[in-house]
C-alpha cells in the first residue's frame, strides 16, 4: 500500500503525539493537585515561569515479558476466561518498602516541566469569593474569556479543526465534485477568535492574618505560606482589584508588607486578639463594610495566651458580623494531633462558643497536602467541603 503524498494525518502524528502527552501530564497533575499545591519547587520558585514536577512515567500500554523469570515466559494452555488468576504478585519487599533492600523494581518518575499558570487554572477552576454582594460602589473588574468569532487568521493554537475541515471539504465539492477531504491550503483555515467580557463586580478586601509567635516552627510556617502563596495567586488571577492586607502578629500585630509577610521569621509570644483587633480597625478606618466586601483569613497553631481566648472570641464574633465570610485555620502535626483537639485548641474553642458561624470556616491542617482542601474550603462552593 502506497502512502499519500499528501497524507495529513501522518504530516501531523508529531504534533498529535505532543498533545496526547500533554493532556496525560495534566491529567496526572490533576489527580495529585493535592501534593502539587503544596510542592515546596513552587512555593519557593521565587516567581518563576515553569516548576519542575515529579510525575509518574507515562509508558504507553503494551505487554511486557518477566526477562528474569526465564520458566514458563509466554506458555499457557489457551482455555483462560475471564476472572481466571493467570499470576500472583511476587511476595518480596515492595519498592521502597519495608526494612532492608527490596528485590523488586521501582516505579519510575520523571520531572515534567509544567507552567506555574497552567497549574493554577487547574486549582482555580472551582474557586470564587464566597458570599459576594452588591456594594454601593462597584469596582472589581472579573475577566473571562470568550470565543464568539471565526476568522481567516490568526494563531495555530486557536485552529478550530472542524471549521477548517468543513472548509477543506467545500472546497473540494467545488473543485472536484466529491466532497471528500483532500490537501489542507492556506485558504482552508479557520481560526478562533476571542473577547474578554469584562464584568464589574462590588469591592472586595481580603485581611491575611499569620502567627509568627515561636510556636510557629518551620513546617507550620510553611504550611501558611503555602496557603497564602495560592490564596494571593488566586485573588489576582480572577479577580482585577481586589485588596489584599497583610497582619502579622504574635503578642502583638501590625500590618506589613506582602514581601515582609512571606519572609518574616517566628519569636515571642501569642495574642491572637491583637490581630483581630488590628483587622477590625483597618476595617473601620479604610473598608466601610457598605463599600466593601471584606474576608478576614487567619492562620495560627492554635496556641494562645489562655487569658486571652475570650477576647479572641469575641472579636472573631464582631468580625463574622462585619465580613461577609471569616476563615480560620489551624496548623498542626499529624503525631500531635489527638494532643491538640484535646488540650483546647483555639479552633475547638471557636466551634464550641462562636456565637454566628453561618459565616465561619474553620479547618485543620495537619499535612501539606491538606493545603488544597483548605483553599477549596475557603473558596468553594458553600456547603460542599465545609
Amino acid at each position: 500500500m502506497s502512502v499519500q503524498r499528501h497524507d495529513w494525518s501522518l504530516q501531523r502524528k508529531g504534533y498529535i503525539d505532543q498533545q496526547r502527552h500533554k493532556e496525560r501530564v495534566r491529567e496526572a497533575i490533576r489527580k495529585n493537585l493535592g501534593s502539587i499545591v503544596s510542592n515546596e519547587s513552587i512555593i519557593l520558585s521565587d516567581g518563576k515561569k515553569t516548576v519542575r514536577i515529579p510525575i509518574r512515567s507515562l509508558d504507553e500500554y503494551r505487554f511486557r515479558f518477566d526477562h528474569r523469570k526465564k520458566k514458563h515466559v509466554g506458555q499457557g494452555d489457551g482455555h483462560s476466561k475471564v476472572g481466571d488468576v493467570i499470576g500472583r504478585e511476587s511476595q518480596g519487599r515492595g519498592p521502597g518498602r519495608g526494612a532492608g533492600a527490596g528485590d523488586r523494581p521501582g516505579v519510575d518518575y520523571y520531572e515534567a516541566e509544567v507552567e506555574i499558570d497552567e497549574i493554577a487554572k487547574m486549582v482555580f477552576d472551582d474557586l470564587h469569593l464566597p458570599y459576594l454582594e452588591e456594594k454601593k460602589k462597584q469596582a472589581i473588574r472579573s475577566r473571562q474569556i470568550r470565543f464568539n468569532e471565526v476568522r481567516r487568521t490568526g494563531i495555530l493554537t486557536n485552529l478550530d479543526k472542524r471549521r477548517t475541515i468543513l472548509e477543506n471539504l467545500k472546497r473540494m465539492a467545488q473543485e472536484t465534485g466529491k466532497a471528500r477531504m483532500g490537501p489542507i491550503r492556506k485558504e482552508d483555515l479557520r481560526f478562533r477568535t476571542w473577547d474578554e467580557d469584562i464584568k464589574y463586580e462590588s469591592n472586595a478586601v481580603v485581611l491575611a492574618m499569620m502567627d509568627v509567635s515561636g510556636s510557629m516552627g518551620e513546617f507550620k510556617k510553611y504550611i501558611a505560606r503555602s496557603f497564602y502563596f495560592w490564596m494571593v495567586r488566586f485573588l489576582r488571577t480572577k479577580y482585577d482589584n481586589v485588596k489584599i492586607v497583610f497582619i502579622s502578629h504574635h503578642t502583638e500585630a501590625k500590618e506589613v508588607t506582602e514581601e515582609e509577610f512571606f519572609t518574616q521569621g517566628e519569636s515571642g509570644g501569642t495574642v491572637v486578639s491583637s490581630a483581630y483587633r488590628l483587622a477590625l480597625d483597618i476595617i473601620k478606618e479604610r473598608y466601610h463594610p457598605a463599600d466593601w466586601n471584606i474576608y478576614p483569613f487567619h492562620f495560627s497553631d492554635g496556641d494562645n495566651y489562655y487569658s486571652d481566648n475570650d477576647e479572641a472570641v469575641r472579636l472573631a464574633d464582631k468580625l463574622i458580623a462585619t465580613c461577609n465570610l471569616f476563615g480560620y485555620g489551624e496548623i498542626g502535626e499529624e503525631e500531635f494531633t489527638s494532643y491538640r483537639r484535646a488540650s483546647g485548641a483555639l479552633l475547638s474553642i471557636f466551634e464550641e462558643r462562636l456565637q454566628n458561624k453561618d459565616r465561619f470556616v474553620g479547618v485543620r491542617i495537619d499535612s501539606k497536602e491538606d493545603v488544597y482542601p483548605a483553599l477549596k474550603a475557603f473558596f468553594g462552593k458553600r456547603g460542599e467541603w465545609v
